[in-house]
């Protein structure tokens, strides 16, 4: 049993809130929630973060976005009749201006990019449940260096977990011609990860209980490039296309941890969290490529897709952990390519009110064996709406919703010693974005 698998006393979900890649997110703005293939658009709150060389197709002038998202709902872990649940409540904020003119652009942005928020599982996580029905193999609390046959009996458990990262982006667009521009930008994203947690559990080889608590920051900061295309054939298709290079981040920890055995700590089952480690888990390469087409001049359909190059990236690669089970050490986990695929609409009533809509389907690249009390990137499916309000023709706001469908996910590595863990989410999200064009 590996304990990073199970996820022992931890809640540090790197999965993402909304369920892109391993850790990446694309809901950048408010309007992604209601039209997720947002890859060939262009509009005035969200083309600066898709398809930032799009913004040349705007009218020339200098523009001010901002929004805010609202991440609601339940993140559950389930092992036999046990069911660990933790809240979510994230606020999520943007913002961005940028300036056209003739045929140079210039934009900053600042947001998201990858992480979710703040999870606090108060009952424990169902790695512990797990601990108990299995033979550990563990350090002997009079010779630390000798491993021994130990069964375990928490008596309580809890754990805190924050994930989070924010970028900014200072970039160019220029147009080549009238029907193809291109953009290059600079980005700097920074990682903050951090866990606490505490167990107070007793063991068959000590007569007293094994008391252990962690308080651990892993923070990283990352550089990247980004570039951008974007080509208008004609009145009615429009094409976007953006690459973000992959980002190096090299996460180094501080943590304070006790533990009453020596040998028995966080640090043993999950040393990228001791104090002093310093471990890569970089963001992975995308390629974006979407489209927009014109069907009426009321009526506009999106079409949208994301690649996400998880296979090049070191995400946690070289953390090497203890099989309690055997005592062998393991190396990180292994992820595949992951993708995503969108649809999205967007219907004016009137000359100040449009209906948005659209679906999103996201292949995480995680693969099961990957899931764990600490990371579960579950594969999810999107549905959302919104309205774009024009109070005047150089204001816009757009109202959004969405909700998010997983696909529930279990690990069954244990064979007859152990059943299934099962875990799966429950997301929803709302958002209002404001743009003005000073």
């Amino acid at each position: 049993m590996n304990l990073k698998k199970l996820g022992i006393i931890s809640t540090l979900l790197s999965t993402t809130i909304f369920g892109a890649s391993i850790d990446h997110v694309q809901n950048y703005t408010p309007e992604y929630n209601a039209n997720p293939a947002q890859q060939g658009a262009i509009n005035k709150s969200a083309t600066v973060y898709f398809n930032p060389a799009g913004i040349m197709r705007l009218e020339e002038g200098t523009y001010f976005t901002g929004g805010l998202q609202v991440a609601i709902g339940q993140e559950t872990m389930k092992y036999e009749s046990n069911t660990y649940d933790a809240d979510l409540l994230a606020p999520i904020p943007n913002f961005a201006i940028y300036k056209v003119q003739e045929d140079k652009g210039y934009f900053f942005t600042f947001g998201p990019q990858a992480g979710g928020g703040k999870l606090e599982y108060k009952d424990g996580v169902s790695g512990i449940k797990v601990l108990e029905d299995l033979t550990l193999h563990l350090p002997n609390p009079s010779n630390p260096t000798q491993i021994i046959p130990v069964t375990a009996k928490a008596n309580s458990h809890s754990a805190t977990g924050e994930n989070m990262y924010a970028q900014t982006t200072l970039g160019t667009a220029w147009n080549v011609n009238n029907k193809l521009s291109l953009s290059t930008a600079g980005k700097v994203v920074y990682g903050y990860r951090k866990l606490s947690a505490n167990l107070n559990a007793n063991l068959d080889i000590s007569s007293k209980p094994v008391v252990a608590s962690i308080d651990s920051e892993r923070t990283a900061w990352g550089f990247g490039g980004q570039f951008g295309l974007n080509y208008t054939p004609n009145e009615t298709w429009n094409i976007g296309v953006r690459y973000d290079t992959p980002i190096k981040m090299k996460f180094k920890t501080k943590a304070t941890s006790n533990t009453t055995i020596p040998g028995f700590g966080f640090e043993m089952f999950f040393p990228q969290y001791g104090d002093g480690a310093s471990y890569r888990r970089d963001l992975p390469g995308i390629l974006a490529i979407g489209a927009s087409q014109k069907i009426t001049d009321k009526w506009t359909v999106f079409y949208g897709g994301n690649y996400y190059f998880n296979e090049s990236a070191n995400i946690d690669r070289d953390v090497i952990t203890t099989d309690a089970t055997t005592g062998k050490k393991h190396s990180g986990v292994e992820y595949k390519n992951g993708w995503e695929l969108s649809l999205g609409t967007e219907y004016w009533i009137n000359e100040k009110v449009a209906i948005l809509s659209g679906i999103n389907y996201a292949k995480t690249g995680a693969k099961s064996e990957s899931y764990s009390d600490i990371e579960f990137a579950l594969d999810s499916f999107l549905v959302g709406g919104g309205i774009k309000y024009l109070p005047n023709e150089n204001t816009e706001i757009v109202f959004s919703v969405s909700h998010y469908f997983y696909e529930e996910g279990s690990y069954d590595k244990y064979g007859s010693d152990a059943n299934p863990l099962v875990y799966d989410k429950n997301i929803s999200s709302v958002g209002i974005s404001f743009t003005k064009k000073l």
